[in-house]
């Protein structure tokens, strides 16, 4: 018997990562699969597991540690189920841009929702802030202000150039990070890097591990959307300390698991507003007392928030993912 760390998954059979730095080949037997985990993926990139090892060269995951955390996203292809991202993460990384292409509020606010519900940790990276407009810089600014008073770490880059120069620059007051920030920041900790196709999770994470690891590609003129470079989840070790999780564009975050009442409680904001309701059951829509609804009307709730929130609620209320 053997442990390790999942490393790299490839649909079908997963890299596993020895203690002395051996990659195995490894499968799951079809039994594993079926032991109540309601997911297309029984494990993921960050589980330890303990590997069992045959003569003929066959490696076994036999069986798996308790997780500290992981996040989910909903399945593609079968919507009752999910798809587990990663595991034992101390830092999920929202890649995002404001566009070239364009990343939405409710994207960001559902992958949120969703690392507050599986307790891991978020920062925000927003991406290629040396190309946008006046307007656009000004919109930049109101999302930044936006996250960073809920308390997330809110950080501009330009990915592009983390390589080229380690002196920050910045466009009207708005200051972005050098590589060496984000080392340090991310110095011993298992960072998770989601966000949207086209983003620049590639370019960030090639500038990180220090060499060109995984395959870059320019947005789509014709749709302004990002083209998918990367095909399964790989963990890769940071040169100083830590590890990086690169994972495939992710299109959009489900609800599974989730019920009407808890939806708010994985919004900041609506939860420490939510205790002065009227009624503890209350789902902020129309319900009188909501103290909520009146927090949204007088700009103390940003609407955009409150929009993302009965888009996740409605999804519950269709029964889309269940």
């Amino acid at each position: 018997m053997t442990d390790g760390i999942i490393v790299k998954t490839t649909g079908n059979s997963y890299g596993v990562k020895t203690a002395d730095g051996e990659i195995l080949n490894c499968f799951i037997k079809g039994n594993f699969r079926i032991r109540g985990i309601r997911s297309t993926n029984p494990v993921a990139v960050g589980d330890h597991v303990k590997i069992e090892r045959q003569s003929d060269g066959t490696n076994w995951i036999i069986d798996l540690y308790d997780r500290k955390n992981y996040i989910i996203r909903r399945s593609t292809n079968l919507s009752k189920y999910s798809h587990i991202i990663a595991a034992n993460v101390d830092l999920l990384v929202l890649v995002a841009t404001v566009n070239h292409p364009v990343t939405s509020l409710v994207f960001i606010d559902r992958c949120l929702a969703t690392a507050e519900a599986y307790r891991v940790p978020v920062c925000i990276l927003f991406n290629k802030v040396d190309i946008l407009s006046e307007d656009e810089l000004t919109r930049l600014s109101e999302w930044k202000r936006l996250y960073g008073q809920l308390g997330y770490p809110v950080f501009l880059m330009v990915a592009n150039q983390l390589q080229q120069s380690d002196a920050s620059c910045q466009v009207q007051n708005l200051q972005w990070v050098t590589l060496s920030f984000l080392q340090n920041f991310f110095a011993g900790k298992t960072v998770l890097l989601s966000g949207n196709s086209g983003v620049g999770k590639s370019t960030l994470l090639n500038a990180l591990v220090g060499k060109d690891v995984a395959k870059t590609s320019p947005v789509s003129s014709a749709h302004d959307k990002g083209m998918h470079t990367t095909t399964f989840s790989e963990m890769y070790d940071l040169p100083s300390s830590g590890r990086i999780i690169d994972t495939p564009g992710i299109k959009g975050f489900g609800v599974l698991d989730m019920q009407r009442e808890e939806v708010g409680h994985y919004f900041r904001e609506i939860f420490r507003v939510g205790r002065d309701c009227r009624y503890s059951d209350c789902v902020h829509i129309d319900e009188p007392g909501c103290a909520v609804c009146e927090a949204v009307k007088n700009g103390n709730i940003a609407f955009s928030r409150y929009e993302s929130y009965l888009s996740m609620l409605g999804d519950i209320t269709e029964n889309k993912y269940r």
